[in-house]
């Protein structure tokens, strides 16, 4: 298992070792243990997985509130996606910043999304199907979001028209919300 920084603080990507052979592949998607040697000991207690039928849908950007905050960890078992996390950690050095990976089912990476960030994803390809880890339980009262197309944020994103959930059009502007964590 790799633990690979990116240019925000605490968001990492992990790589693992992947075994081939005639017959395909063999990797361990998750091993508390070897996860704990890398420095990640979260306690996972939720998976949520997510299927997208088409090429185009956005989810995100998503978060949920303190003392309900979760940390993620996503990984793509089929398909492609442009995966975004923007930091809403006021006293962070990358605060409001973002930053976006390419998370496929054949590259293996997965990418740990601490508490404190917004968390989105754009499919690449059609049927793209993702799991996430999540160390807290979802709660509805909690949930919070930014609006995808944030013009502060001016996040990349590889669509122009994304397929959009009716709960996702309507999510504030980052300026809009209270403080953060």
């Amino acid at each position: 298992m790799e633990l690979i920084p990116t240019l925000l603080a605490d968001v990492h990507l992990i790589r693992p070792k992947v075994f081939y052979d005639a017959r395909g592949f063999f990797l361990e998607a998750y091993s508390e243990q070897k996860f704990a040697a890398i420095g990640i000991t979260h306690h996972f207690v939720q998976d949520n997985q997510s299927y997208s039928a088409k090429k185009g849908v956005l989810r995100g950007l998503h978060f949920q509130w303190n003392p309900h905050a979760q940390t993620k960890l996503v990984r793509v078992i089929c398909g492609a996606v442009y995966d975004v996390v923007v930091d809403l950690r006021k006293n962070s050095p990358t605060f409001q910043k973002w930053q976006g990976f390419e998370l496929t089912a054949e590259n293996f990476w997965m990418l740990l999304v601490p508490k404190g960030f917004a968390h989105g994803l754009c499919t690449l390809s059609d049927h793209t199907i993702v799991l996430y880890k999540n160390d807290s339980v979802y709660a509805p009262e909690a949930e919070g979001g930014i609006l995808w197309n944030d013009p502060d944020l001016n996040i990349s994103w590889p669509v122009q028209t994304p397929i959009l959930s009716e709960k996702d059009v309507r999510w504030p502007l980052m300026k809009n919300l209270p403080a953060f964590f």
